[in-house]
């Protein structure tokens, strides 16, 4: 304003360009400076403000929370959200008629302020004036400062948890892998002792074979020597076998009918006797000591399927044990980083506390930025749902 002739005039043209300076910034700062110019009759409307600026926020694919405005598709999609039958054009219409945009202007964004103007039908010119924000500056950027504190301190926790929920992950994952490699070498060791149990069975077995074998086969040298010895009266007796066979032979088929069948009585007896017992007791005894070997090459082989069993089952036992150990591992990880998240939470916690004591500090003061206070206040409040229950967070 300028003073022309004792009257209070506007500076049209200074504050056309201040309300483009507004325009330009992001779309909490708009926010804040409608709060602060009109929080006497607006102050209702402060959370439907925040609502204004999160959607906004969202809709601002490109630029976010670093947005200031938005293009006229997106323009009329934040209106559908909040109910309003108005066009773009209508809005632009009304504040065309106030002097808010010139009547040759043609923006191609839709700031934040120009629909506060639209819907609240204030004076734009009050909008701009710097006398209504407020005179704690400094006090505001402290605050400001601190609430980013809290935030970053938050980000910082809410980081550190991330870390620990995937730690306390791992750990799990290796423990469950360290329970399935200690079942699995019990397993293998049932079946190395059941395999060692079968082969020492087996041997047993194998070795009472072999006794009786070697004993049996000694009788059988014995008897062998005993039948090399007795070889040539062997021939003898075949000799004289074969005489005898040959003599009752020819009597049976000559004579008298008594003496023939004399004969062919005693031809059919010296037929039916074995004439080799001996030979036929070795070739027995030869067959028992290949029987005894066969066992004892299974008994053999059973004992290397043992002896790989137990070779199987002592590394799953290795397997198992440095399981165990990177599950031991992985829980002390897990602790090590949940102990660091409860110590950024803690922290966190700690600043909120000073920023909201600040705060109040600020609001017991004259002259302050009500609009600024209750966003920052506004935004602490938003930090405690980062925060459990148990430590006076609330529900997100």
């Amino acid at each position: 304003r300028k003073i022309v002739g004792g009257l209070a005039c506007v500076d049209m043209s200074g504050d056309l360009e201040k309300l483009h300076q507004l325009c330009e910034r992001t779309y909490k700062e708009q926010a804040v400076w409608f709060l602060n110019a009109f929080w006497d009759t607006k102050e209702s409307e402060a959370e439907r403000l925040w609502d204004y600026v999160q959607k906004l926020n969202e809709l601002d694919l490109e630029h976010h929370e670093e947005g200031s405005a938005l293009d006229e598709m997106k323009a009329h999609v934040f209106l559908e959200k909040f109910d309003e039958t108005l066009t773009v054009r209508e809005m632009r219409a009304k504040l065309r008629s106030t002097g808010a945009i010139g009547e040759t202007e043609r923006p191609k964004k839709v700031p934040l302020t120009h629909y506060l103007l639209y819907k609240y039908d204030v004076e734009w010119h009050k909008l701009v004036d710097e006398t209504r924000q407020g005179s704690n500056k400094e006090e505001l950027e402290k605050a400001e400062k601190m609430l980013a504190e809290v935030q970053a301190a938050f980000k910082d926790s809410e980081a550190k948890a991330s870390v620990a929920r995937q730690k306390f992950n791992e750990a799990q994952s290796a423990e469950n892998a360290a329970k399935a490699s200690e079942a699995s070498a019990k397993q293998r060791e049932s079946e190395a002792v059941a395999a060692a149990e079968e082969a020492k069975k087996r041997e047993t077995q194998a070795n009472s074979d072999a006794a009786a074998a070697k004993e049996r086969e000694s009788e059988a040298k014995a008897a062998q020597q005993e039948l090399e010895a007795a070889l040539q009266e062997l021939h003898a007796q075949e000799k004289a076998y074969n005489d005898k066979k040959a003599d009752l032979q020819k009597k049976s088929e000559e004579g008298g009918v008594v003496s023939r069948n004399k004969a062919a009585n005693e031809l059919a007896q010296l037929l039916s006797e074995d004439p080799l017992p001996l030979r036929r007791a070795k070739i027995t005894q030869e067959a028992a000591v290949k029987r005894a070997d066969r066992a004892t090459q299974a008994a053999a082989q059973a004992a290397q399927l043992a002896s790989a069993a137990r070779a199987d089952a002592e590394r799953a036992a290795k397997e198992a044990t440095a399981a165990r150990q990177a599950a031991e591992q992985a829980r002390e990880a897990s602790a090590q980083a949940n102990a660091a998240a409860e110590a950024a939470l803690n922290e966190a916690s700690r600043k909120l506390a000073e920023a909201e004591a600040y705060l109040e500090e600020v609001k017991s003061k004259p002259g302050c930025a009500h609009g600024a206070i209750w966003w920052i206040d506004r935004e602490l409040h938003e930090q405690r749902k980062y925060l459990p229950v148990s430590k006076g967070g609330i529900a997100k």
